[in-house]
């Protein structure tokens, strides 16, 4: 059973995993479509994860070009009290082909909150993550960072939002945003959802360490590196073995995971998992969520025993010489927010 743990200095407090539903929605609509679930395959999966103590949820508007949210707010109005369950979804990727249907600005933070809210069918969101810094989305308007931050600020006073959260950026930029925010009074972040994993670990440069001294919350997205710390890809981006891996998504994890030995430390994940009779997802969740800095690893699952599985990794304590095995084959690698792909 998973226990609630304190998001950050907030006073909210999570799940110590949080279920990504980028998968489910409208099978075939978004980019996530050929390996996309239904509400009818999906609501196993939630149920599992109430029962499991697992009560944080994430979803975003851009999955499933909205599909994702109305499926997760659906699922969680049918399965649980209001009060019962942390509901967190996103806003800044373009929604479609109009001028003004992404980025940070204030039009579309305020008309994509109420969008979220009507898919949703939820009176208020727990968290608001924003996709991106205002700047760091290309082919997006660079909103002044002041307009964004005035305008969530502004949907919390409004009680449509709880809580603010933020994803992927320099922390320069993710610093710069929390003290403008708190020289004008303006609602700061209270978590980071960031990249990181055993086979990408730039952000324990900068981001994990300023977010640890300053009290937010880490919930690191991908932390199997999309199937390859699951060993779905079996020692090369060729071998894919779900439907994931061997889909269209595949390009995108080409472009994520450029490291020369990320199979390797994957291999070294597998032999980790052999010995302690786990499985490789396990191993390298146990790893992720040992970090005192990360709060609650944002996990996808298509199938209840892959949730069982990483319920049963929290628990999981590894000892000091495997964790050292494990991190000694990681060689820095180009941040991918330099070039616009995490």
């Amino acid at each position: 059973m998973l226990k609630p743990v304190q998001l950050g200095a907030s006073g909210l407090r999570v799940s110590e995993l949080c279920l990504g539903t980028m998968n489910f929605g409208e099978p075939g609509r978004g980019h996530q479509g050929d390996w996309t679930l239904g509400i009818d395959e999906a609501r196993p999966m939630f149920r599992a994860a109430l029962d499991h103590g697992l009560f944080y949820f994430d979803c975003a508007d851009v999955y499933g070009i909205g599909s994702c949210e109305r499926v997760v707010g659906a699922l969680l109005k049918e399965l649980a009290p209001r009060d019962e369950y942390v509901l967190a979804t996103k806003v800044s990727m373009p929604m479609g082909r109009g001028a003004n249907q992404g980025g940070l600005s204030r039009k579309h933070i305020l008309e994509g909150v109420d969008a979220s809210l009507k898919r949703l069918d939820h009176d208020y969101i727990d968290q608001l993550v924003i996709h991106r810094h205002p700047h760091g989305i290309p082919g997006q308007v660079q909103a002044p960072i002041e307009e964004a931050l005035e305008a969530l600020h502004d949907v919390v006073k409004a009680g449509k939002v709880l809580y603010l959260g933020a994803s992927s950026m320099f922390a320069w930029q993710f610093a710069e945003l929390q003290m403008t925010a708190e020289a004008n009074g303006w609602t700061r972040f209270v978590s980071m959802q960031n990249h990181y994993n055993l086979v990408y670990r730039e952000e324990e440069r900068e981001m994990n360490p300023y977010c640890a001294h300053t009290g937010v919350g880490l919930t690191p997205w991908s932390p199997l590196a999309r199937g390859i710390l699951a060993g779905s890809y079996k020692g090369g981006f060729g071998s894919g073995s779900t439907d994931r891996s061997k889909g269209r998504d595949r390009v995108r994890t080409e472009g994520l995971y450029r490291g020369a030995a990320t199979f390797e430390i994957a291999d070294r994940v597998v032999e980790v998992a052999e010995k302690l009779g786990k499985k490789p997802a396990q191993v390298s969740l146990a790893w992720l969520a040992s970090r005192p800095e990360v709060q609650a690893p944002v996990v996808g699952v298509s199938r209840i025993e892959q949730l069982d599985e990483l319920v049963e990794a929290c628990e999981l304590t590894l000892d000091a010489d495997v964790v050292e095995y494990l991190e000694e084959l990681y060689e820095p690698v180009e941040n991918l927010l330099s070039i616009g792909t995490s």
